[in-house]
């Protein structure tokens, strides 16, 4: 019988990103396409028990027509699977669907098809791996149990 332990992020890397969000918050709120908006949108929510207005930067790839996005942080839990949000992408607000994914199956093949686009999401996603290259399960199933979801955005037509 294995114990899962919730999983450490790094407290160097969480520093930074909150840093680097604030200035992403202005240069991806810009009415505009810019540079950054090829990998990174602006996802508008309200907190589930604070009731604020958020904006959350956030990494995406193109598969189809749809967007994923890793799903890591406490941002998820105020998103209702199928509640229509607004995200700013290339300087437009669109409304997005946001599909929570939590099949550890389909959260790897997930993850596959997002460092084939964006390799730097390997980086930021420290799972495991085995010898043929397959997420370590446990790892995994740990992750998924401690909130980590992909996010798969369906344009809201």
């Amino acid at each position: 019988m294995s114990t899962s332990t919730r999983p450490r992020p790094s407290a160097r890397q969480a520093r930074l990103m909150r840093m680097l969000n604030v200035p992403m918050r202005c240069v991806l709120g810009l009415p505009f396409r810019t540079p950054l908006s090829g990998r990174l949108m602006l996802l508008n929510y309200v907190g589930r028990k604070t009731g604020r207005h958020y904006r959350q930067p956030l990494s995406y790839v193109r598969d189809g027509n749809v967007l994923l996005t890793p799903g890591g942080g406490r941002w998820t839990l105020s998103l209702s699977d199928g509640e229509p949000v607004v995200v700013r992408i290339g300087g437009r607000d669109v409304r997005l669907r946001p599909e929570l994914v939590d099949d550890p199956d389909t959260v790897e093949r997930l993850l596959d098809v997002m460092a084939a686009k964006n390799p730097a999401v390997r980086r930021f996603m420290p799972l495991p791996r085995t010898a043929d290259g397959r997420l370590e399960p446990e790892p995994l199933r740990n992750a998924i149990a401690y909130g980590f979801r992909v996010v798969r955005w369906h344009p809201v037509e």
